[in-house]
């Protein structure tokens, strides 16, 4: 038996990581393995190019929501950003730059998308199977990101739609919508940035606003030849300025955190900012959200509602119900005919494709694993019965009013550390992180996140499961996080060894506890209580 699995590895490459996707989280999780040393892993990316959700998203007026200089990596800060919130083609170049930079192009397998990854207890690896075949990874860094699969409704009648139909993250360039009636469905992130770009275009906009959005200025500039030219010769200018960015960020956390009242005062401007835009009186009533600003996220634009004024855009306060020919419905009754269907409706953030792909010691999928708990996973990072498997922007990392690349590093940080702890315990060995860890972290994060906006506010948000548990967002500061993340503490885990005298891998795995004081000391709850304790 051992010796035909050493023949079925030795027909399979062998890799100590496997990094999935090539996004932020997976660019960034490749550079932080050769800071330390590792050089024997690959960036599996389904996609031709780098880029992740920049580079899927190219629909017109595609642009970040959050400033440039705080929205890149802290190790690689780029002083020629061209404007203060730059758009996707600025974004997707950075990327680029970065794989680059850093010497990263070596270690991509571009068109290789991960069909099934199963756990291999004999051997301690994963046996990753792909478009462009199979390997086996020791460890598995899943870097797919919560923004990658797009979400289309199940509309009755789409499928007969004699028209053109796409989500924005799969904008179709081909198509010219010029002089076309257009149905915008979603008015979320995605929308209000497509609807100003094209609402001079087309002859007719349709906007499907199942529920309003509360939107602040996005106050943009050009960042000028001086500017810039500041930001190379005294780079810590550049620190400084994204330091600045991260205080005022984190200053507000506690308002959604802990005090979702002083949001009043936020209220009251996003207010006066509809009523200076828009005059009519019957469109600001659709355009007004019944629920406390925050709740959901706060979009930033300062085109979106000027755009809705205009005499050849229609607002529908309800959602599409039905399409029926060239006609689309809405839940209201009010009917449109259109010539193209675009859906920014989001993606599947709490119910991600790739945990279908993803199966554990048991047997079992990541999906079937969370099917009655919802997504949870310690620290955001591992998930009980996945022995070294860990995700990037996992389950309760999002953030609702900074930058994801903060958080992003944080869980670097955790991963570098898990490389290390391996390779300090030696040989064939993997980490499983233990259930009662599990359980104690999402139970703490889970209180916390009772007092937030996010659960006071009177919303129903992405951010929120078929159960309505948040799942998703980080009810702290991102300094907090990084404290909870800055290392790996073993008793969270059980230590999994190879059988004894098991030299190619094969045969059963043993636990070892040398390394912890069993599961049910849990000797890091101190450190869980003090970085995500619920405050008396």
């Amino acid at each position: 038996m051992a010796e035909h699995e050493a023949e079925q590895e030795a027909e399979h490459e062998h890799v100590r990581v496997a990094v999935i996707g090539s996004g932020f989280g997976g660019l960034g999780a490749a550079v932080r393995l050769r800071r330390e040393g590792v050089t024997d892993f690959v960036v599996l990316e389904r996609a031709g190019s780098v880029g992740g959700t920049w580079r899927d998203n190219s629909y017109p007026g595609c642009a970040c929501d959050v400033p440039s200089h705080l929205y890149s990596f802290s190790f690689a800060p780029n002083p020629d950003w061209p404007r203060a919130f730059s758009g996707q083609e600025h974004i997707r170049a950075y990327l680029e730059h970065v794989t680059d930079v850093f010497g990263l192009r070596p270690h991509l397998r571009l068109d290789s998308e991960v069909k099934k990854m199963t756990w291999d207890g004999g051997r301690l690896a994963w046996v990753i199977e792909t478009s462009s075949g199979t390997l086996l990874a020791d460890l598995v860094v899943s870097a797919t990101g919560p923004l990658s699969d797009p979400k289309v409704p199940d509309v009755p009648g789409l499928d007969t739609f004699p028209g053109k139909v796409f989500h924005s993250a799969r904008w179709d360039h081909d198509y010219d919508l010029r002089g076309k009636r257009v149905a915008m469905v979603g008015t979320g992130a995605s929308a209000i940035q497509i609807v100003p770009a094209i609402q001079p275009d087309v002859s007719r906009l349709t906007v499907f606003q199942r529920t309003p959005p509360w939107v602040m200025p996005r106050v943009d500039r050009a960042i000028g030849d001086a500017e810039r030219a500041v930001h190379r010769a005294l780079p810590f200018t550049t620190r400084l300025r994204r330091g600045l960015l991260w205080g005022m960020r984190e200053l507000q956390v506690q308002a959604f955190t802990k005090h979702p009242g002083e949001l009043g005062a936020v209220e009251a401007l996003a207010r006066r900012n509809m009523r200076r835009s828009v005059k009519d009186p019957a469109l600001r009533a659709k355009l007004t959200p019944d629920y406390r600003i925050g709740c959901k996220r706060i979009l930033l634009s300062s085109a979106y509602y000027p755009a809705l004024t205009r005499p050849n855009v229609d607002v529908v306060a309800s959602g599409l119900s039905e399409v029926r020919g060239s006609t689309v419905v809405g839940a209201d009754g009010s009917t449109a005919e259109v010539d193209a269907i675009v859906f920014g409706t989001g993606f599947h953030v709490t119910d991600m494709p790739i945990a279908d792909r993803v199966v554990g010691a048991d047997g079992r999928t990541l999906a079937e694993a969370w099917a009655d708990s919802g997504m949870r996973a310690l620290r955001g990072a591992s998930a009980a019965g996945f022995p070294n498997w860990m995700t990037i922007i996992g389950p309760n990392t999002g953030l609702g009013n900074s930058s994801m690349i903060l958080m992003i590093e944080s869980q670097l940080n955790y991963m570098a550390d898990y490389v290390r702890q391996l390779g300090v315990l030696g040989g064939r060995v993997a980490l499983d992180a233990r259930p009662a860890a599990v359980d104690a972290w999402n139970d703490r994060v889970q209180e916390r996140m009772r007092r937030t906006v996010w659960s006071t506010g009177g919303c129903s948000s992405w951010y929120l499961d078929a159960n309505g548990r948040n799942t998703t967002v980080w009810p702290g500061t991102t300094s907090e996080f990084r404290r909870a993340t800055r290392s790996v503490n073993l008793a969270e885990y059980e230590v999994l060894r190879a059988a004894v005298g098991n030299s190619t891998g094969g045969g059963n795995s043993s636990s070892n506890n040398s390394n912890s004081n069993g599961a049910g000391d849990l000797s890091g709850a101190g450190d869980l209580n003090s970085t995500v304790g619920v405050d008396a």
